[in-house]
């Protein structure tokens, strides 16, 4: 894997925007893995994590001029792109029918490999570590909303409770996603 290259936020959407390649492949050089994870986790699937990565960055290309700065961070707003297209794909006919019709040998063989595969961290910081330091009800519900692709809607359904109350426990989980980050990169920064 390439080593990361440092440049700010608002230095990379504007090469972005700009369609400058260097913007590119700077993003992809320092995403590609963390999307990666994301979409594996989703779709648990090597092939078509690699297929939906390329579409991913596709998207992102095409599409750099509606992102919002205001509405939070270049690395959020891919990641919703990743898993939006991630829960496409899973929720599709031709998807579910391939996963239906997969011989039973191959069935063990990837059940087999799926134990004894280790999965890329969703991000270069150890994402999965600051979730695991939400409440176990907060940490369940992003599981399920953010990596499973189950909508707010479906995690009431699953687990009996109402929906604005799975919505609030989100935001909840969100704002303290957020306030830990912020904390991990603030102590980053003064380790460099």
């Amino acid at each position: 894997m390439a080593r990361r290259i440092s440049i700010s936020e608002e230095e990379l959407v504007a090469l972005l925007k700009d369609k400058d390649q260097r913007g590119f492949n700077i993003l992809y050089n320092n995403y590609s893995g963390a999307l990666y994870g994301v979409l594996n986790k989703i779709i648990q699937s090597n092939d078509d994590a690699d297929d939906l990565l390329q579409d991913t960055f596709l998207k992102i290309w095409r599409n750099i001029d509606n992102y919002d700065a205001s509405k939070g961070s270049i690395f959020t707003w891919m990641m919703n792109i990743a898993r939006n297209l991630a829960i496409d794909k899973v929720r599709s006919v031709d998807f579910r029918d391939s996963s239906q019709n997969i011989a039973m040998e191959d069935k063990v063989v990837y059940q087999i490999d799926s134990e004894y595969q280790t999965i890329q961290e969703v991000d270069g910081i150890g994402l999965q570590k600051v979730v695991d330091k939400l409440k176990p009800e907060y940490r369940q519900l992003i599981d399920l909303v953010y990596y499973k692709g189950y909508t707010q809607a479906e995690v009431a359904e699953e687990f009996d409770i109402p929906l604005g109350t799975v919505k609030t426990r989100i935001k909840a989980a969100v704002n303290t996603l957020r306030t830990l980050l912020q904390t991990l990169v603030l102590l980053l920064i003064n380790f460099l």
